[in-house]
């Protein structure tokens, strides 16, 4: 045992060690975490501090479970299913691209027809893992596309029941119609008791859990988390959508946080186990057959990625950062992929799939966080016709919830249709802004006189509204971002 725990202990010590070397870089955690058991795990030249993988799967799935939990604790429902309909569209279209584009792959490899489904799901679904903790890193969970990217997330793991509960059957050759129904069914009714939960037994779940001492409370909270995940996996439905479900019941107590607190350092060291258990289970040999294969499924999942990004700002009124911000923040690919090859490899299907779904899964884990991170190059290549956004400031910033001076708006109309001091002086303008303080309008900064901003120095009023036609934007001086109000909200003037 001894021998075990030194192998664990130091792999978690040196992915620590690249992952500070890398934050100092301005590099995500992620990458280096996988990199870590790549370098000292069974596949690699060199020392093998864990020789068998499977060895640390437990404290890996519980590392799963409770990111998974903790996204659930802080999840912004009300701001998620405010998107009604928009969001059902846009993780819709999503999901199709990236799943149609995958099947399309899988036929034109030429590795079997239950291959092409495999590798359908793999390419189709994003990782919630790597999502999840690239807002977190990025310190973009107050960013307005944020509840569109974890409603993506939650649809997609619900898709994903509906894939793996028809593919099993598929894998297995199952000809029992009969059987696929009935575990569909167990499957999908679960899935229901969790939803009755979560709407219903909040006040239960938090008497059970509730006390005073933290120590009380993580014990509880851990102890219910893991019970209901591995119970959602006996029923067929993924462990991490269980551990989301039982975060979103914690999130209506009155221990909610207090447990986001208790359970943070948890998640952080468990999660770091979970990328590194990954790393170690990569076999290096086998990964050149498939790369050419590996080159294109990226390349095809990163123009889906976009152009999804890109589908879904235009039905929230989003701008280029915030599309490129969906597009790559769900670019990676990760547990979930990893299932489906684990399900093939199973089945016996073609010994390719493994490695290429390893090395697909591999680069994307490293690519996304690195591009996210620096989406804002990327969204200056984007023509701004595409979002109807034409200013450069536009382009360049994040519209955001996170303005801290929306206590000053006042004023959110005006009969005035002139800059008053341009007017005066017979100078022309481009377009006019509203101070949401006092009510003046002014030109804008493309105007020769500048006079908003102007304003904006000399009172210290922070917001202002676009006057133009079928816009309604705000934008504050102070914090320099474009503010939007929160989905779901009555007030679409910020559109």
């Amino acid at each position: 045992m001894h021998a075990e725990l030194i192998g664990l202990g130091a792999v978690v010590l040196v992915a620590g060690l690249l992952a500070r070397a890398g934050r100092r870089a301005g590099l995500p955690t992620i990458p280096f975490y996988m990199l870590a058991g790549i370098l000292l795990g069974p596949s690699t030249p060199g020392p093998v501090l864990i020789e068998h993988p499977d060895d640390i799967s437990v404290l890996a799935a519980l590392g799963l479970v409770l990111l998974l939990f903790h996204l659930g604790v802080e999840f912004p429902a009300e701001q998620v299913f405010g998107g009604g309909g928009r969001l059902f569209a846009a993780a819709g279209f999503y999901i199709a691209l990236n799943v149609t584009s995958g099947l399309i792959l899988g036929f034109t490899l030429g590795w079997g027809t239950r291959e092409a489904f495999v590798v359908a799901g793999a390419v189709g679904i994003s990782s919630s893992a790597i999502a999840t903790k690239m807002l977190i890193e990025l310190h973009r969970l107050t960013n307005a596309e944020t509840p569109v990217i974890l409603g993506i997330i939650v649809l997609e793991d619900l898709f994903l029941a509906l894939y793996l509960a028809l593919l099993s059957p598929v894998l297995a050759g199952s000809e029992s119609t009969g059987e696929f129904v009935v575990d569909l069914l167990v499957s999908f009714g679960f899935l229901a008791v969790l939803f009755v939960v979560a709407r219903y037994g909040a006040a239960a779940i938090g008497a059970l859990i509730g006390s005073r001492e933290n120590e009380l409370l993580a014990i509880l909270m851990v102890g219910l988390v893991v019970l209901v995940a591995g119970a959602s996996e006996e029923f067929g439905v993924s462990d991490a959508i269980g551990a989301l479900m039982i975060g979103l019941v914690i999130s209506r107590t009155a221990v909610k946080e207090r447990a986001e607190s208790v359970v943070l350092p948890l998640r952080d060291v468990f999660a770091a186990v979970f990328f590194i258990a990954f790393g170690l289970s990569i076999d290096v040999a086998g990964l050149g057959a498939v790369a050419g294969a590996v080159a294109v499924a990226i390349a095809i999942t990163f123009v889906a990625n976009v152009a999804a990004g890109m589908v879904t700002a235009r039905l929230f009124g989003f701008n280029q950062r915030a599309a490129v911000n969906i597009g790559l923040t769900v670019l990676g690919r990760g547990e979930f992929s990893l299932i489906l090859a684990t399900l093939a490899v199973t089945a016996g299907l073609d010994e390719r799939i493994g490695p290429f779904v390893a090395l697909y899964v591999l680069v994307l884990a490293v690519l996304a966080p690195i591009l996210a991170a620096n989406s804002g190059y990327l969204a200056r290549l984007v023509p701004g016709r595409l979002l109807r956004s034409r200013y450069r400031y536009v382009r360049a910033e994040t519209m955001s919830t996170a303005c801290t001076h929306l206590d000053q708006i006042k004023v959110t109309t005006t009969d005035v249709d002139v800059c008053a001091l341009c007017a005066e002086t017979g100078d022309d303008w481009v377009q006019l802004r509203l101070c949401l303080a006092c009510g003046y309008v002014g030109c804008c900064d493309d105007s020769p006189n500048k006079h908003t901003s102007a304003h904006h120095r000399a009172t210290r009023h922070a917001i202002v509204e676009s006057l133009e036609p079928g816009e309604g934007w705000r934008y504050c001086y102070v914090d320099e971002i474009l503010v939007r109000e929160p989905m779901g909200s009555s007030d679409s003037s910020a559109g």
